[in-house]
């Protein structure tokens, strides 16, 4: 009989402080930096978004969500035996945020706990990995966690990234299963366009070397997700079993894009043949929140009642590497 993962609870968590476009704006203002609500919206569909305050880190942040996906699934955290956490923005350089959030948890079953740098793709490389391992035996309930402080990576002297990013977290719990949950992932990664989305900065000798922020080439990273997304999704549909020309509209109840830009995911969403009610979008309240975004986005959903046991959903992500992949799964 062969073994499959299904996850059995989401969780998620925003820091308090909540910024709206307008709060936003005020605040550029002071630094001479001019933009308007109504900017941001039209070109990104972004209304408001969360930021960490100094001592909130990315692992305290992973650490709230896996909670409520703890308390959700009430289980004990002793009967994890995987952690992955996706970030771009750990805690340290080392040890792992995992690992750090492990001993957070008061995990004391020494299981394997690591990260996953994928940078907005992050959660959907973390998903596929935790799904492998638990499909070959080596793990039987895996918690995978997206998690990250991206405002600490903002130039807030550059309009075209310091309106775009939030912080959060969002977590899953997979159990090994008889049945199908996850019935496919695909991973891409192309790094000859490592330039057009990425933090150049690294520590050196005790010194910070080249730029520590964040980074983004807008028309490049736009054109790549585009032409990529649909792609994606549909070759995991082939590779879920769906035969060489499988049509989306007729296997996928929602789709859960990261949420970078709402017309992204409009454009992937037309793509597919899918109705604009069966795309899950976070982005106008939370910004994008990079490997944070899609177990956000979903715990969302399902706390909202939108998704619900036997939903056939489309995961999927694009960022910086350049990175791209996609689930599909019944949740």
């Amino acid at each position: 009989m062969m073994t499959y993962s299904r996850i059995i609870s989401t969780g998620s968590y925003l820091p308090p402080q909540r910024l709206s476009n307008v709060e936003l704006v005020q605040r550029l203002s002071e630094t001479g930096v001019e933009t308007s609500h109504d900017w941001i919206v039209e070109r990104t569909g972004i209304e408001a978004r969360h930021f960490a305050q100094t001592h909130e880190t990315c692992s305290e942040l992973a650490l709230n969500a896996a909670r409520n996906a703890l308390n959700q699934a009430q289980i004990d955290a002793q009967s994890i035996d995987l952690i992955i956490v996706a970030t771009s923005t750990p805690d340290m350089v080392f040890p792992s945020t995992a690992a750090i959030l492990q001993g957070k948890l008061g995990i004391t079953n020494h299981c394997a706990a690591f990260d996953v740098q994928a940078v907005c793709s992050g959660f959907v490389y973390a998903l596929s990995v935790a799904d492998a391992l638990i499909r070959t035996g080596s793990a039987r309930r895996a918690l995978v966690v997206g998690s990250e402080v991206f405002s600490r990576l903002i130039d807030f002297t550059d309009r075209t990234t310091c309106v775009l990013f939030g912080d959060g977290a969002g977590a899953v719990i997979l159990e090994a299963s008889d049945t199908p949950g996850i019935h496919a992932t695909q991973m891409h990664a192309n790094g000859q366009h490592s330039g057009i989305l990425c933090v150049p900065g690294s520590i050196s000798g005790g010194a910070l070397l080249g730029n520590p922020y964040l980074h983004m080439d807008g028309q490049a990273v736009f054109k790549l997700a585009v032409s990529v997304l649909a792609d994606v999704a549909q070759q995991t549909l082939v590779k879920a079993g769906f035969g060489p020309n499988p049509q989306p509209s007729e296997l996928i109840d929602f789709l859960i894009p990261h949420q970078a830009n709402i017309r992204i995911m409009q454009s992937t969403s037309k793509k597919l043949g899918l109705r604009a009610e069966q795309t899950i979008i976070t982005v106008d309240q939370h910004g994008n929140t990079s490997a944070a975004s899609i177990p956000l986005a979903l715990d969302h959903a399902v706390r909202a009642g939108r998704i619900k046991k036997g939903h056939r959903i489309m995961l999927e992500g694009v960022g910086g590497g350049f990175t791209w992949g996609a689930a599909y799964l019944t949740f």
